[in-house]
């Protein structure tokens, strides 16, 4: 698989706050081949290519998660639970073309690629208790489009970016 091309938006590790201030948490990108067809939310897809669409998505996360080296010795070690107990995703859509875009409109993707990596372990679920996000963004122009998962480890309580600054 291609490494996806550079980004505009350039998540760094935020360095952890509360308890565990002063530690960095870990962070890992996980890139989706380029050019999937993507489930877009304004799509009214027949039922059937919705799922074989979904499927092909939630697999293609799950295989660019065993083809990184890194992360695949990092889930070796953390057996038998996930990788995370928390984390926070950052869903960056590389779009095709410089059209405009809403990246929020590709969500369906978005949440199949998160529930092929619940698949490959990286975390337990992907229920308020375990995610934070996804939060889609959009990132540079790449030749047929692609998805990239940025997942960066939270501490239990921690909250990224800090949501209880929040006025309501």
């Amino acid at each position: 698989m291609s490494a996806p091309a550079p980004s505009t938006i350039t998540p760094a590790p935020a360095p952890a706050t509360g308890a565990g201030a002063g530690t960095t948490r870990r962070l890992h990108t996980i890139a989706l081949p380029a050019g999937l067809k993507l489930l877009n939310a304004n799509q009214r897809p027949h039922y059937r290519l919705k799922a074989k669409l979904t499927s092909t998505l939630r697999a293609a996360a799950m295989e660019a998660v065993s083809e990184n080296a890194e992360l695949m010795a990092a889930l070796a070690a953390a057996k038998p639970g996930g990788l995370f107990a928390r984390a926070h995703i950052l869903g960056v859509l590389h779009p095709p073309t410089r059209r405009r875009a809403d990246p929020a409109n590709w969500y369906p993707s978005f949440k199949a690629a998160v529930d092929g990596i619940v698949d490959a372990g990286v975390l337990d679920d992907d229920d308020h208790t375990h995610l934070l996000g996804p939060d889609m963004r959009l990132g540079d122009v790449v030749k047929g489009g692609q998805l990239v998962l940025v997942v960066r480890e939270l501490a239990d309580g921690e909250q990224w970016p800090d949501l209880g600054a929040v006025q309501r």
